[in-house]
């Protein structure tokens, strides 16, 4: 008889399958019968989510505050203490939470239970939050004397001078807009990035006390060799403004201009409408922003010359047009199939649902053009990926017409002035300290290392900005951790609950056997943060229990109502889904205080620890005076955060 639904949804995992009889590890094969010489080690690891995340954040930490597994500080809102513990990575979560398109949630151990934990979702929430509570950073740490010069004021520039600037530092960034904010203000539409939440993100990096000397473009306006005199080091986080034109045959022509270009036209108010007919190559979450915005702009078909949005984007001018539009005929066209796209899938769903025509597993040939050289159409053809690079597949070609191509393929950096710094490719080379190879005080973060996403420069800034607190202090930079992120930290838990453990005296003290009781250490437990990630393997799954995500609220626009559409398309959490999305989380690598342990230990040798001792990371302990090594707490430990190691 088939299995109802209902029942379905009580989850049916087992730790041991019928016919596991042998031990499969060496260290295992000791337990004899009930017991062996090896007794509990409490050992926490990095969760994957965390692993997965390119800033490193402490997910794990947050969502245990938002669900009340760990406390604030004294006197801390805990809504504050979230807040708190997201930025010490990244500091826009309200940004982040809205266009991350998350690993970590592809990470996430509760993948092979029923669905990831909506850790972009919690993130929004803790970010909105603390927009609508005024929550500010702590004051920069204490001024060290040392000035740092940072070029470009998007994600990684802005990252770099928060985390500069709590370690005491004074920075000032170049930028060569008229706004901060980089590809959040200029790459992302304003819908997807609403201004006032980023307004709101980036005041609190300021009001640390940034200075910053916006419309100034360093290599010709201010020189490297100014820089280099005025301050102790520099940052190049100067992204990739510079945008790629498919290469191919014939698609060089005044309406063909890149997705960087037709973006930072649309962000800074100069492109106002399309031509009717609209072509984007591409398949990224950059071409989606493209395509979106072409529909929601609505086309004009008799555009004057001056109007053309290849004008006013070569010219930097605006489009003086009226209110009369009609609806584009967007298409976007990509070598793989949708399913493989780059572009985050609800991004794809939402461009579809919106109007936008996608035609996948296709490649360009070469374009059509008028006498006047402008491009009317492109051929296509269907393709097969071949080694990684598009064949097209004979038989299949097609011709589209177009007014305007927009090649959304990728980027570079603008080098003009900054020769001496290009790898050849338009990028910066680094080390894995994020220094320029053979540059000494010259460090560099962001797209133009590598283009990838916007948390991806958040967690280059960081480690760049310890480099950078090294190079000043004259440290020796030393290799970075093999789980290299911002991990949660033991002992400064305890301190901050008052339970840091005591001065050790050595003469006081003198023999240091038999000293599990004393109060001058953290005894039996082991930090492995910062070599091991945890996998779904070593968790007990059969502790979880059927929880659906829950999906924030979307506000989805139909193609009838898409033009001059500019509202989010997606509501927040309240607090209650905030909550109990972040109790769907399995705290991977650390206790979350499920008593498991407490309750079937048939030795009672696992016990609580007492409440004025208690803090996260420090709930349970073993009397190993009890233990007979029978590893029933390490297989119903939920979280995989029991070896049994303790003995070996």
């Amino acid at each position: 008889m088939a299995t109802s639904s209902d029942e379905m949804k009580t989850l049916t995992f087992r730790r041991f399958k019928d016919g596991d009889n042998k031990w499969k590890s060496l260290t295992d094969k000791i337990f004899i019968a009930d017991r062996s010489h090896k007794c509990p080690t409490y050992v926490h690891r990095t969760p994957p989510c965390q692993g997965s995340c390119p800033a490193g954040e402490d997910i794990r930490g947050w969502l245990d505050i938002v669900r009340g597994i760990e406390k604030p500080a004294k006197d801390v809102d805990w809504h504050e203490y979230a807040f708190r513990r997201s930025t010490n990575a990244n500091p826009f979560p309200a940004i982040m939470g809205r266009v991350c398109p998350a690993p970590c949630q592809v990470g996430c151990n509760r993948n092979e239970l029923e669905d990831h934990v909506g850790i972009n979702a919690v993130e929004q929430y803790i970010g909105d939050t603390a927009l609508a509570n005024g929550y500010g950073f702590d004051a920069p740490g204490k001024d060290t004397g040392k000035k740092v010069a940072i070029v470009g004021g998007g994600p990684a520039g802005l990252s770099a001078a928060y985390q500069l600037r709590r370690m005491g530092h004074a920075c000032t960034i170049f930028e060569d807009h008229a706004e901060l904010g980089g590809f959040m203000r200029y790459g992302i539409p304003r819908y997807r990035t609403p201004r006032d939440v980023l307004d709101g993100e980036i005041k609190r990096i300021l009001d640390m006390g940034v200075e910053v000397r916006t419309n100034t473009r360093v290599g010709t306006d201010v020189t490297v060799e100014e820089l280099e005199k005025e301050y102790d080091a520099i940052l190049w986080a100067i992204g990739t403004h510079d945008g790629r034109i498919v290469p191919a045959n014939n698609v060089d022509a005044p309406n063909s201009i890149s997705g960087i270009a037709f973006l930072a036209a649309f962000n800074e108010g100069r492109l106002k409408a399309v031509p009717k007919k609209l072509i984007c190559i591409g398949g990224g979450d950059t071409s989606i922003d493209v395509v979106s915005v072409a529909r929601r702009l609505g086309a004009i078909s008799d555009l004057s010359e001056e109007n053309l949005p290849e004008t006013i984007i070569a010219n930097g001018s605006e489009q003086n047009v009226g209110d009369e539009r009609e609806p584009a005929d967007v298409t976007l066209t990509s070598l793989f199939p949708k399913d493989q796209m780059t572009a985050a899938e609800h991004e794809v769903q939402d461009a579809l649902h919106e109007g936008v025509k996608i035609l996948d597993g296709v490649m360009p040939l070469e374009g059509i053009k008028d006498d006047s050289g402008r491009l009317v159409g492109v051929k296509f053809a269907k393709c097969e990926m071949v080694d990684g690079r598009p064949n097209p597949i004979e038989g299949t070609e097609f011709e589209l017409e177009c007014d305007l191509l927009v090649s959304a393929i990728g980027q570079a950096g603008k080098m003009e002035g900054l020769e001496d710094l290009d790898n050849g490719r338009s990028f910066i080379d680094a080390d894995r300290n994020y220094q320029v190879p053979g540059k000494p005080g010259h460090f560099v973060a962001g797209d133009i290392v590598r283009p990838h996403l916007l948390t991806t420069a958040i967690g280059q800034a960081s480690i760049a900005a310890e480099s950078i607190d090294h190079f000043l202090k004259h440290e020796n930079l030393g290799p970075r951790p093999k789980v290299d992120v911002h991990h949660f930290n033991l002992l400064e838990k305890l301190q901050e609950a008052g339970l840091a453990p005591k001065e050790f005296d050595a003469e006081k003290m003198g023999d240091l056997r038999g000293t599990s009781e004393g109060d001058w250490a953290v005894h039996n437990f082991e930090d492995r943060s910062k070599n091991e990630i945890i996998p779904a393997s070593k968790l007990f799954l059969g502790h979880f229990n059927y929880s659906p995500r829950i999906l924030r609220e979307e506000i989805p626009v139909d193609p009838e109502h898409i033009i001059g559409s500019y509202r989010e398309r997606m509501k927040g959490y309240s607090e209650e889904q905030a909550q109990e999305e972040a109790n769907r989380c399995m705290s991977c690598g650390m206790c979350f205080e499920c008593d498991n342990c407490v309750v079937f230990c048939p030795q009672e040798a696992v016990k609580r620890t007492p409440k004025d001792k208690a803090t996260t990371g420090r709930y349970v302990y073993t009397d190993y005076a009890r233990c007979v090594g029978c590893h029933i707490c390490a297989d119903v430990c939920p979280t995989g955060y029991i070896d049994m190691a303790m003995g070996e």
